[in-house]
């Protein structure tokens, strides 16, 4: 599969730090205080724990403050939040946490495995790029000397 550089632009927009499609949202996991778990997603974790701890949280945890992190997965995308969310969501209290710290591994090899694309993907166009400047650069001497 050959990428456009439109393809390419969208992907470097996107690891831009700052963009708005780079915020690393992490899947967490927490304990009530009536000894229930809840899972849930954020980008910012610690402002996420202070708001369910005073209340104004999810609807589930506003009765069960206080309340304190079980675990918590390492940073992706918001699609890859939600889906691990939404996997941890479907397991039995006793799972959860095993899934979270499965989720960690996964997407670590799943990052591994994108960057290496975009490693492969970039090296193809500083090639192209390269051998275009050099067709460029003979174009010229052509121009300036058309023996």
């Amino acid at each position: 599969m050959e990428l456009t550089p439109s393809d390419i632009m969208k992907i470097v927009k996107t690891a831009m730090p700052g963009n708005r499609l780079s915020r690393r949202w992490v899947v967490y996991l927490i304990r009530c205080s009536d000894e229930s778990l809840y899972c849930g997603i954020t980008n910012n974790l610690k402002y996420r724990l202070a708001a369910h701890n005073s209340g104004r949280g999810a609807k589930y945890t506003r009765s069960r403050t206080p309340v304190e992190l079980v675990g918590a997965s390492s940073e992706m995308s918001k699609s890859d939040a939600l889906k691990l969310e939404y996997r941890v969501k479907r397991l039995p209290a006793g799972r959860k946490n095993l899934e979270l710290s499965m989720g960690k591994s996964e997407m670590t090899m799943r990052l591994k495995k994108d960057l290496q694309a975009v490693r492969k993907t970039l090296k193809v166009l500083v090639d192209k790029t390269e051998s275009l400047l050099k067709a460029v650069d003979k174009l010229e001497s052509q121009k300036l000397n058309p023996n």
